[in-house]
């Protein structure tokens, strides 16, 4: 599982950033057909406010080993929450009792931790395996296999839906290279704005390295990997970059709304 999960963040890493032959685009590019396949598909249209911070990029997989076939989108944004700590954000992701507030594949409801393998002394570096709630009905075939890790520097969390004959196979010592995954996540990254007892009253400081600071705000980088098709030759359509900006913005919502950050700088 340990394996697994490494291969899910580098595939993670690696799939937010940029290539010569695959850039991020602006919402708006995609809408006006700039941004490839969906060109045709729908006139221009002007950007929403906090849209044109949205950056896609489309992928068609062949379904090499570990990778679903079709065609993949991937959106991120970032936004800045001044007044809420990366601690705060990274402890609020990595819960799976509250993961039903922002993420669509626990449809509203808590999860249960199946395992958890730590990975240091610091309780936020492991390996979880979740399970959506009984309820959740035709989601009960479906676990997700989520890694969290956090210094000082910044934390991520990162998680992927995986079906449940693959993870027994896993468990049971099989080759985790055949199991498909599409990672999703986030970045937490300290805003570099502090704020120390000494100073409080001040304004904020830098951060230096003083032991007695700490960051009073957050720059969170969500980004998302989706299946919008199973067929590689297929065309990625507007409706489908809509649906996926869409799913982008309303986590975002609803992780701003949780943890009552009143302002979000995009």
């Amino acid at each position: 599982m340990l394996k697994l999960a490494q291969r899910m963040t580098d595939n993670f890493c690696a799939g937010v950033c940029a290539s010569a032959a695959q850039k991020w685009r602006r919402l708006d590019e995609w809408r006006s057909g700039e941004g490839g396949d969906a060109a045709g598909n729908g006139g221009s249209a002007a950007a929403g406010e906090g849209e044109e911070k949205v950056r896609m990029m489309a992928r068609h997989s062949v379904g090499a080993p570990g990778d679903p076939p079709g065609v993949v989108l991937s959106a991120t944004t970032s936004v800045r929450l001044p007044a809420t700590s990366p601690q705060r954000v990274f402890d609020y992701l990595r819960d799976e009792q509250r993961r039903g507030e922002w993420d669509i594949l626990a449809n509203g409801e808590a999860m249960q931790e199946m395992d958890h393998i730590a990975k240091g002394q610091h309780h936020g570096n492991a390996v979880s395996l979740l399970r959506p709630n009984a309820t959740s009905g035709n989601q009960n075939n479906m676990l997700i296999l989520q890694e969290t890790c956090t210094d000082p520097s910044g934390s991520l969390v990162v998680y992927a839906p995986v079906d449940v004959q693959s993870m027994h196979v896993v468990m049971n010592g099989g080759d985790s290279a055949y199991v498909s995954l599409l990672p999703s996540g986030f970045a937490i990254l300290p805003d570099g704005h502090c704020q120390s007892p000494n100073t409080a009253h001040q304004g904020s400081p830098s951060c230096g390295g003083s032991s007695s600071s700490s960051s009073t705000g957050s720059l969170v980088t969500v980004a998302f990997q989706i299946l919008v098709n199973n067929l590689p030759t297929a065309k990625l359509t507007v409706e489908s970059v809509e649906t996926v900006s869409n799913l982008l913005s309303c986590t975002i919502q609803k992780i701003k709304s949780a943890l009552q950050a009143s302002i979000v700088t995009p």
